[in-house]
This record gives C-alpha cells, sequence and structure tokens, in this order.
C-alpha cells in the first residue's frame, strides 16, 4: 500500500510519499512549495484570495506528483497559520473546490498528540517514559507519555514566525530589549507546561521540527545529509550559545552559518529562544532529535487505525471551520 500526506505548515507545504510496509512508512519520494504562509497574513491573520491561489497550486501539484509516484491523493493537513485564519471556510472550500481535497485543520493538541507517536515509533520502547518538543513557525507543541500516544499534550502560541512578528519589530537583529521581551513571554507562557514535565521526569526527551533540527546542526551535529541513522543531540548549554550567537547577527548572516537555511533565517532566533527556555524550564539538558514528526504520525496514526480515524479527525475539522469556532480536541490526562 502506497500512502501519502501533505502539510500546509507556515512556511512551507510538504509531500511525503510512503510505502506502508509492515506498518512502517518507508519514503520513497518528497517534494515541498515554499509559500511562507506566515508572512502573506494581514494584522488579523486572514489569507489573501492571492495566497489562497499559490496555496491551491501547490496542492493540486501534491495531487499530481502523488498521483504519478502511484500513491492515492494525500491525506492533507494544515496546522497554526491555516487553523486561526479567520477566513479558514473559505480557504478549505478553495482547496476542496480546485483540487478536490479535504484540508484538514489539526488542532494545535493533535498535532502534538501525532508527532508524539511518531518519536515513540522512531525511538521504540526502550526510550521509557518520553517527552517531545515540536517548534512550528506558529506554535510550540509538548507531549508526555509511556505508551504508545500520549498522557499529557499542549499546544501553545509561541511559533517561531509567529515570535519573530511580535517582536523583532523591523529589527534586524532585534536590540536586546527585545530579545529580554521575547524570553519573558516564552517563560510566562509555558511555566505551567514546563512544571507537569518537570513532575513527570521523563527518561527520554525528543525534538523534532525543522527548527530543532536545524539548532542541532548549529551546535554540531552531523549534517542532514549523513542521513535519517546517525544520532543526533542537542545539548541545552549548545543551545544557549546558539541565543548567543544569533542575537548578534543580521538573518542574512545568519543564512550563512550551518544548518541555518535562508527561508528560516530571520525567525532562528525566536526559535533558539523558545528551545532554550523550554529546555530550562522543564530540567531537560539534552534531547535527541527526531527525524519523524506530524507528517509522520498521520500516516502511522492512518496505518494503525484506518480510515475511519481520518474520517472522524476531517469531519470534526469541517464542523469547526463551518462554525468559525476554536479548533480544540480533549486533552488526556493522567
Amino acid at each position: 500500500m502506497r500512502l501519502s500526506v501533505v502539510d500546509v505548515g507556515s512556511n512551507t507545504v510538504r509531500l511525503v510519499i510512503a510505502d506502508a510496509e509492515e506498518g512502517v512508512p518507508l519514503p520513497v519520494h518528497t517534494a515541498k512549495w515554499g509559500l511562507r504562509l506566515a508572512e502573506r497574513v494581514d494584522a488579523e491573520g486572514r489569507i489573501a484570495e492571492e495566497t489562497v491561489g499559490r496555496l491551491t497550486a501547490a496542492l493540486a501539484a501534491a495531487v499530481v506528483t502523488a498521483r504519478r509516484w502511484g500513491a492515492a491523493d494525500p491525506l492533507a493537513i494544515a496546522t497554526a497559520t491555516v487553523r486561526h485564519a479567520p477566513n479558514r471556510p473559505e480557504v478549505l472550500r478553495a482547496v476542496r473546490t480546485r483540487c478536490g481535497l479535504q484540508l484538514c485543520l489539526l488542532p494545535g493538541e493533535l498535532e502534538a498528540e501525532l508527532t508524539f507517536l511518531s518519536a515513540r515509533r522512531w525511538m521504540g520502547w526502550r526510550a521509557g517514559s518520553l517527552a517531545v518538543f515540536d517548534i512550528g513557525g506558529g506554535s510550540l507543541e509538548v507531549a508526555f507519555g509511556r505508551g504508545r500516544l500520549p498522557d499529557y499534550v499542549a499546544s501553545l502560541p509561541l511559533g517561531a514566525a509567529r515570535l519573530t512578528r511580535e517582536f523583532a519589530d523591523g529589527q534586524d537583529p532585534p536590540g536586546p530589549r527585545s530579545v529580554q521581551a521575547l524570553r519573558r513571554k516564552v517563560r510566562h507562557q509555558v511555566r505551567d507546561v514546563a512544571a507537569r514535565i518537570r513532575w513527570e521526569n521523563p527518561r527520554t526527551s525528543a525534538a523534532t521540527s525543522r527548527t530543532f533540527q536545524q539548532l542541532a546542526r548549529l551546535g554540531g551535529a552531523a549534517d542532514g545529509r549523513e542521513g535519517p541513522f546517525v544520532a543526533r543531540r542537542l545539548a541545552r548549554r549548545d543551545l544557549r550559545d546558539c541565543v548567543d550567537l544569533l542575537a548578534t547577527l543580521p538573518a542574512a548572516e545568519r543564512a550563512r552559518l550551518p544548518g541555518i537555511s535562508p527561508p528560516r533565517a530571520e525567525q532562528s532566533l525566536a526559535g533558539a529562544v523558545v528551545g532554550h527556555t523550554v529546555m530550562k524550564l522543564t530540567g531537560v539538558r539534552t534531547v535527541t532529535i527526531c527525524p519523524w514528526a506530524l507528517r509522520e504520525g498521520v500516516l502511522l496514526r492512518y496505518i494503525e487505525d484506518g480510515a475511519d480515524w481520518w474520517s472522524e479527525i476531517v469531519g470534526r475539522s469541517e464542523r469547526s471551520a463551518a462554525a468559525r469556532a476554536p479548533l480544540r480536541i480533549a486533552t488526556p490526562t493522567l
């Protein structure tokens, strides 16, 4: 069985095509389209018609690519930027009309749950009690658990792109006061979540997302070209050094550093501040960088729980979007 998933993130639309062999999604092809949606919304978060057109064009290309590789039409998901857009019903309608896809707006807590599942499957049961951190463009997801799915999840509005817009304020690089204000906000927002993770005292901590991958490379981890099976870790002390370095450089110079890509150079400082603050407040000294994240989590859940699970999530997304209500999902507790 060949499956595909396309993820509409704050920066990039990414497609993964995978063979589901013995319950494991083995990638056969990937593609991406750099739309940078988070930078193309108005002050209220509304996505302009021109940007919707670019989005539907990228998703139509994803459908064509998936079919060319012999996969069914992609499971289509969207995260914070589309999820919080006031005109999200119109965006979903345009995607359905122009691409034939049901774009599912994942609640942040479900993002955390699916990312946790992918980290658990990648790292195995010997990881024991597991904490997972994921920094996106629009939100930060945190999860903890001892089993297949997490016992605790949280989603916070601490995405790297969101915080860059809020605190950089045209400064390149932001001044010390802006960085201090950013750090204070992150500390305030993450305090309660961090207290829960400290109390759980996880045996293993993992980090996913492109933000953590690039920061780990900046901190000395192996280059991505060496493949996913090379162990990569990021120590809190090294991440603090990354914060200090990134704070002194404009975006153009950050993009010349190891691991920092030009499209993410501007938001790399905010991502580093979030990552360091979260690790410090949770008491985590080192995280393992997990190459599997949200997209793999969607594929795994579909493989393990079937099409009925996906239909339920899509239905819930459409009802919530149509009602223009906040998208939430119940948070499991111990």
